[in-house]
């Protein structure tokens, strides 16, 4: 258990864990009483996003030759490493839903997280752990402006936004975890 403990502080996972739980625990705050139903899922997406890039700054350790060159397996356990951080995300937002102020589905949830995780890893592995985040940012910040999705494209870009039970939003999301966690198990961060 202790070489846990030793990978859990290297990638800063008590950090990023409190910074998911602090971003939750406020957005919860924020949302009005009546919160139930309201079908804005803006601030779930905003909380998820918050708690996927949070959790990017652990998917790079402290010396990149050192995890290169190491003689451990780190495929899988970077693969475990994304699912088990797309997990904790979602389970946080939906344990203060459990609260009383609902603002998403879990099915919702669920999709949002995996592709949000999918995107982090993808920035990992195309711009280093400490860079990670902006993949996600940039995303985010386009969904939030676009304009209503009535096409395929617009729907594809805005996919964050979207019912859970729509096509476009659960494809597009399913495509990025696979291919981002596929990524970073095979290929780690950037230098």
């Amino acid at each position: 258990m202790r070489w846990l403990t030793l990978y859990a502080r290297s990638r800063q996972v008590p950090a990023s864990l409190a910074a998911v739980v602090i971003s939750a625990v406020a957005v919860w705050a924020l949302v009005p009483d009546g919160g139930a139903g309201s079908g804005d899922p803006r601030l779930s997406v905003l909380v998820l996003a918050t708690g996927a890039m949070a959790a990017s700054i652990g998917l790079s350790g402290q010396d990149l030759a050192l995890d290169r060159t190491s003689a451990i397996r780190w495929v899988p356990r970077r693969a475990a490493h994304v699912l088990l951080a797309g997990v904790v995300v979602a389970a946080v937002l939906l344990t203060v839903q459990a609260m009383g102020k609902t603002t998403a589905t879990t099915a919702f949830v669920v999709r949002d997280s995996a592709g949000l995780m999918g995107l982090v890893a993808l920035g990992a592995a195309l711009s280093g752990g400490q860079y990670a985040w902006t993949l996600p940012f940039a995303w985010l910040s386009f969904a939030f402006f676009a304009p209503p999705p009535t096409s395929a494209p617009m729907q594809v870009a805005t996919w964050m936004l979207l019912p859970s039970g729509t096509a476009a939003g659960t494809w597009t999301a399913l495509a990025l975890a696979v291919a981002g966690t596929s990524t970073y198990a095979a290929t780690g961060p950037r230098r």
